[in-house]
């Protein structure tokens, strides 16, 4: 063999093992597996709620009237205002007269002409010059005329106010001048002898728990928040349709200083012992709607998370009421919540391990 053609070879088996060594795949390293996340995990706590329901409400009478004129017309004058006492029997609006007088003198006059007329057809019947339909309608006249001075009567009589009992204006709502209608609110008045009482919002879980009679404690800062004992005389039938709570009304001992409108505290005490409630971080609960929500439940075993439905109520500071699906002592997610999924293998920190 010549030397160009060993030097033409070894070329060629140069190559070819080139080739050779090109067409294995390279063996990659192996990566580690990724470390599974740290999440902070919380035991499902509890807390005794206390036999003991507390609200914040303002005084007032317990009964208070409305008070307006039983027929339309100018009112003439107005003799109190309010903040002002009055006692049963005072005059406490009055309107004009003019024409209500006017009526009543009108229908006297008819009732006398009808009189006349009736006593002239009984003498003419008893003479037979006409017929006992004719006596008859003679009296229906009558009768209608008296009718008339009896309505009449009763507008003038009650073109004033008077009123109802001791008591005080809460609320004015007309001026002397003034056109009203038959029946239109002109005065509120307070009755003293219904006695005070503190009206109180209440949630529907606060009110359930509370009967007519139940003992309260109240404090009002107008009068140096003294504590006055009191009890629950009322209970709202229904919720306000604007609020959702339900009034509770608790009766207040006589005391010259009381006024409607001022602000009081109430701690009244429920029914039963304490009531033991769940709770969990505010920051464990999400997609919450409708009263439910999610969380995850940490196997502290297996190291997995599992997501859980459960019923939520209120949130306070101390975190999240739970009403079902959660025991006490069972760990659930307080971060990551948002990365995690169903199953998921994780490293629990925060709680005893």
């Amino acid at each position: 063999m010549t030397g160009r053609a060993a030097m033409r070879r070894g070329v060629i088996l140069a190559t070819a093992a080139l080739l050779a060594s090109c067409g294995k795949p390279a063996t990659a390293p192996k990566e580690a597996p990724a470390a599974p996340p740290q999440v902070r995990v919380t035991p499902v706590g509890g807390d005794v709620q206390a036999a003991e329901v507390t609200g914040v409400g303002t005084v007032a009478l317990r009964r208070e009237a409305s008070l307006g004129f039983t027929s339309a017309g100018r009112i003439l004058r107005m003799t109190v205002n309010e903040g002002d006492r009055v006692h049963r029997g005072q005059l406490l609006a009055a309107l004009d007269t003019t024409t209500v007088a006017a009526d009543l003198a009108r229908a006297r006059a008819e009732r006398a002409r009808a009189a006349a007329e009736y006593k002239r057809s009984e003498t003419l019947m008893a003479q037979g010059w006409i017929t006992r339909p004719r006596l008859e309608n003679a009296k229906a006249a009558l009768e209608s005329a008296d009718a008339q001075v009896r309505a009449a009567g009763f507008q003038t009589a009650n073109a004033t106010i008077v009123a109802p009992g001791s008591g005080t204006v809460l609320a004015r709502l007309t001026e002397p001048g003034q056109v009203v209608a038959a029946g239109t609110p002109v005065l509120i008045v307070g009755e003293e002898a219904s006695g005070y009482v503190l009206r109180v919002p209440l949630s529907d879980r606060d009110a359930a728990r509370l009967t007519a009679g139940t003992p309260a404690t109240v404090t009002l800062a107008a009068l140096g928040d003294a504590p006055m004992a009191g009890r629950v005389v009322e209970i709202g039938g229904r919720a306000d349709r604007a609020t959702g709570t339900f009034a509770v009304e608790i009766g207040l001992p006589d005391d010259k200083r009381l006024r409607s409108g001022q602000i009081g505290n109430a701690r009244i005490t429920a029914g039963g012992v304490g009531q033991s409630v769940l709770r969990v971080p505010a920051n464990a609960v999400f997609a919450v709607r409708a009263g439910e929500g999610f969380v995850y439940v940490v196997d502290r075993g297996r190291k997995t998370v599992a997501l859980r439905r459960v019923g939520v109520a209120e949130a306070t500071d101390s975190g999240v009421r739970v009403t079902n699906g959660l025991t006490r002592g069972e760990l659930v997610a307080t971060s990551r919540v948002d990365r995690l999924k169903d199953g998921m293998k994780i490293d629990p920190i925060g709680a005893s391990r």
